[in-house]
């Protein structure tokens, strides 16, 4: 049965995630964003709109365009509502924007304007929130880079300057090990707070987008970390997989296999994922799963013998159908939390960000 958004309690863990940004995350002001109110506001950030921006969305009813459309009202809500920008809404639902882009769907115009300007300037991200320092400065760097690299996929931002600038960040805070620590390591990851093994992907892919020689050491200890790190959940082990990509020497052809050998021990009958093995089947689990294994699909002999090529073709459909299945009306998706079963308007977005960007995917 699909899920509702209305819930009673608020765990602490997640008023923590929504108050560390402010009030914009009640319930009650979640309607779809209203440009006449705020257009001059957003028009005063000077940044032209790409010709692959639209005015408005057309009447496209898939599921892909309904997501993008509700994202397309929440991501310049945030900025003009709070006076900041934040890793939900700027940093992982933009990517989601800029990804739609980039696959030639019509995002409106004022959607990203905002968003474009700001991710230009890395040097600001640590003091956002009005002077206030984020609760993590690692995440937030590797959150608005990755959406910075999709920006630039997109070809909505072609100057290299701010890649360059953000992964100086990113790599000045690597740890000895080749991962990245961040505050919740030590905790299950989540849509917005990543954990330890999807935030050295997301590093990784900024990294290695940047591809400047002096990045090479950088990459390397990561790379390592990657291969050698025990996989134990399955959100780590769809990390691990993303982040060795179409690596074929030895240890990551081992690494892999034991991922994906987890990943399917994981899976439940609904075509789902949870973070453990035994945890209810979330739509963000299920996305980040997904998101591993599609491009597995064009390299079949990198998946086996773990998955077949036609298991995975198979085990791929599944996990979309089940995103499908508990895509809400307006296009978003209920939440994943840690514990499971809790209200966050930060995991809200991040967990719709994620579930759209694995139906891009698999489109």
């Amino acid at each position: 049965m699909k899920r509702s958004r209305a819930r009673s309690a608020r765990a602490d863990y997640n008023v923590d995630i929504v108050s560390q940004h402010g009030a914009a995350g009640s319930t009650g002001r979640r309607a779809r964003f209203r440009w006449a109110a705020v257009a001059a506001v957003l028009l005063a950030t000077g940044v032209g709109a790409s010709a692959s921006l639209v005015a408005a969305q057309p009447q496209d009813t898939s599921p892909e365009a309904r997501a993008i459309a509700f994202l397309a009202g929440e991501v310049p809500r945030w900025p003009v509502e709070n006076n900041c920008f934040s890793c939900h809404n700027n940093g992982d639902a933009a990517r989601a924007l800029y990804t739609a882009v980039g696959q030639d769907y019509a995002v409106e115009a004022e959607a990203l304007r905002a968003t474009t300007a700001w991710l230009q300037n890395p040097a600001a991200w640590d003091d956002n929130a009005l002077g206030l320092e984020f609760a993590d400065k690692t995440l937030a760097r590797i959150q608005f880079a990755g959406a910075l690299v999709d920006a630039m996929l997109a070809d909505q931002i072609r100057d290299p300057v701010p890649l360059a600038d953000a992964v100086a960040l990113i790599a000045a805070d690597q740890t000895d090990d080749g991962s990245w620590q961040l505050d919740t390591s030590g905790s299950i990851g989540s849509p917005a707070t990543y954990g330890k093994a999807l935030a050295t992907w997301a590093a990784l892919r900024a990294l290695r987008q940047a591809g400047t020689l002096d990045l090479t050491p950088v990459i390397a200890r990561a790379d390592a970390w990657v291969r050698g790190v025990e996989v134990q959940t399955i959100i780590d082990a769809a990390a691990v997989v993303l982040a060795l990509g179409g690596a074929d020497d030895p240890a990551a052809l081992t690494q892999r296999q034991r991922c994906l050998a987890l990943i399917m021990e994981g899976k439940a009958p609904s075509g789902g994922w949870g973070a453990y093995l035994t945890s209810a089947v979330e739509p963000f689990d299920t996305a980040l799963v997904l998101l591993a294994l599609q491009p597995l699909l064009g390299r079949p002999e990198l998946a086996a013998p773990a998955l077949e090529a036609g298991t995975l073709t198979e085990v791929v459909s599944g996990g979309r159908r089940f995103l499908l299945e508990e895509q809400l009306r307006d296009g978003s998706w209920v939440e994943t939390t840690r514990p499971a079963g809790q209200q966050s308007y930060a995991q809200y977005i991040s967990t719709t960000a994620w579930a759209t960007l694995a139906l891009l995917a698999t489109r």
